[in-house]
């Protein structure tokens, strides 16, 4: 894995649930799968049953990115927190910034 995709991992991570920046669920899911995708590639699980809704939400989002390359989800992971930090402009946001660039 990248320096940079670490890196977006540690500060994804670390997010607060309240403050300057912040995450839907739907951005949420989608680092979710590409996270699995970028360390464990395609799922190799059932989809959880109709009553595991967090469960299916979270296999429905890594089913998503089937057949991505681990190196293209890295990628797209790091992508997806730089788009989100640079629609905040906050000073956290741009830190965050700096941070994944010197990385």
């Amino acid at each position: 894995m990248t320096t940079k995709f670490e890196k977006a991992v540690s500060i994804v991570n670390s997010l607060p649930k309240e403050g300057p920046v912040q995450t839907t669920t739907d951005q949420k899911l989608r680092f979710y799968a590409l996270f699995k995708q970028a360390n464990e590639g395609d799922v190799k699980t059932s989809r959880p049953g109709l009553m595991d809704f967090t469960g299916r939400a979270k296999w429905d989002a890594y089913k998503s990115v089937e057949g991505m390359s681990k190196e293209e989800a890295a990628n797209k992971y790091v992508e997806a927190l730089l788009e989100i930090l640079k629609a905040n402009q906050s000073d956290e946001s741009i830190n965050y910034i700096q941070e994944i660039e010197k990385a």
